[in-house]
């Protein structure tokens, strides 16, 4: 189908939440499933999702939260926005959400608020509790759709949380034995080769210092909680080789057989939709092959000390670690910003799918594992990237991968088409 049987239209959700609603020209029998496609940090307006699914029958909204939302509860309400909108819609029986990346963790607790109320993250097991205001009434998704999703974004901070710093005031004091860009520990420029002596150090530190600074952070919450401190409403926390996104995270970029394969063998998906169940090894190469640590707008984390309480923190326990397959002693119902933990609470139909030349393909079995669903999949794009691109340096023969965005959305739409599903 050609991209001119498919329309986009600008819309406004909501004051100051933006969209786009991607239609077919002549609506069809699949226009009545409605699509929401949103993330907690980034613009969606124009992701792929918007004409990959329209151009195949669907309705789908792309939107963003709104530019000063500073809290998980905030663009929770941001995405009941987009549900309201979206179902207001003539013709719309039925919507599925969306989440790609970091934007699992949203819809994926969007999705157990709506569900179960804001008393499901209100729990003593929480670091702090999701705030209730403006929670009631959220009305929930029929299904939830997960494509590579990441583990969420507190662990991906923790990815990303240097054990080698020395000063929670600088990014150049180093510990040279803690050092993951130092020839003497395994690091090489086309990559690394980490001895399991010092991926045991290496990960003990990095809980160490997780802990320390979810301390320090309730520490002086408590102080702003009794009005002592700095300002009355939050304070800035600057934290050192600390920030989530990709170029800081670190060890399994660099080491490319952490994190490298899946436990058990789950379904393949091929250039031209055939399926294989194996083993599901990833194709990526090793990447982020400097440290940022020394950087303070490419390594440090520039937050608050509630806002990282609400969205980049999650609590590690002792035999933190993670190998070739799986992470271990995360605790993921600490937060609500780790996908994981959320999904426990989400029943209604799943599909998680993983991209394997991507580096966050592992985290697709953690949150199948996971699922509260009694009807859930999962599944890996052969040679995707973490957009859906085709990954051709991967490719063992020009084409071998085909159009991976293609067979993404292909089986996504044979997923949501599936008789008795949602139609």
């Amino acid at each position: 189908m050609t991209a001119a049987a498919y329309q986009a239209a600008f819309v406004r959700v909501a004051p100051r939440v933006p969209g786009v609603l991607y239609t077919l020209a002549v609506p069809g029998e699949k226009s009545r499933l409605g699509v929401i496609a949103m993330h907690c940090e980034a613009d969606y307006l124009d992701h792929s999702i918007g004409p990959g699914l329209a151009k195949r029958g669907y309705t789908v909204l792309c939107a963003n939260t709104h530019d000063d939302a500073d809290s998980a509860a905030s663009k929770i309400r941001d995405v009941g926005a987009a549900m309201r909108f979206l179902r207001a819609l003539p013709g719309i029986e039925k919507v599925v959400v969306m989440g790609h990346s970091g934007g699992a963790t949203l819809m994926s607790a969007y999705q157990s608020v709506a569900e179960h109320g804001p008393a499901v993250f209100q729990g003593p097991e929480k670091l702090i509790p999701l705030p209730a205001e403006g929670m009631d009434g959220l009305i929930p998704a029929d299904g939830f759709l997960g494509l590579d999703s990441n583990w969420g974004n507190g662990a991906m901070r923790l990815f990303g949380t240097d054990p080698a710093i020395l000063d929670e005031q600088s990014g150049v004091k180093i510990d040279p034995a803690l050092d993951a860009f130092s020839p003497a520990n395994g690091w090489t420029p086309e990559g690394a080769h980490y001895s399991d002596e010092f991926l045991a150090r290496w990960f003990e530190g990095q809980r160490a210092r997780n802990e320390r600074l979810i301390a320090h952070a309730l520490d002086r919450l408590a102080v702003l909680n009794a009005g002592k401190g700095y300002y009355l409403d939050d304070e800035p926390m600057i934290v050192p080789a600390a920030v989530l996104f990709g170029p800081n995270n670190k060890l399994f970029p660099q080491d490319v057989r952490l994190l490298s394969r899946t436990a058990e063998p789950q379904k393949l998906i091929h250039n031209g939709g055939t399926v294989t169940t194996e083993v599901v090894h990833t194709l990526r190469r090793p990447r982020h092959l400097q440290s940022c640590a020394p950087y303070l707008f490419r390594g440090a984390m520039h937050t608050s000390v509630k806002k990282f309480l609400d969205s980049w923190a999650v609590r590690t326990e002792e035999g933190y670690h993670y190998d070739d397959r799986r992470t271990y002693g995360i605790d993921f119902h600490s937060a609500y910003t780790c996908t994981p933990g959320n999904i426990a609470h989400v029943t209604v139909p799943t599909l998680i799918l993983g991209m394997n030349a991507s580096w966050e393909f592992s985290a697709v079995e953690t949150i199948l594992q996971n699922s509260g669903a009694a009807d859930k999949q999962c599944g890996f794009i052969e040679g995707a990237d973490h957009d859906f691109y085709t990954d051709h340096a991967a490719e063992r023969f020009p084409g071998e991968f085909g159009d991976t965005t293609e067979t993404t959305y292909d089986y996504v739409d044979k997923w949501l088409s599936a008789p008795g599903r949602f139609f």
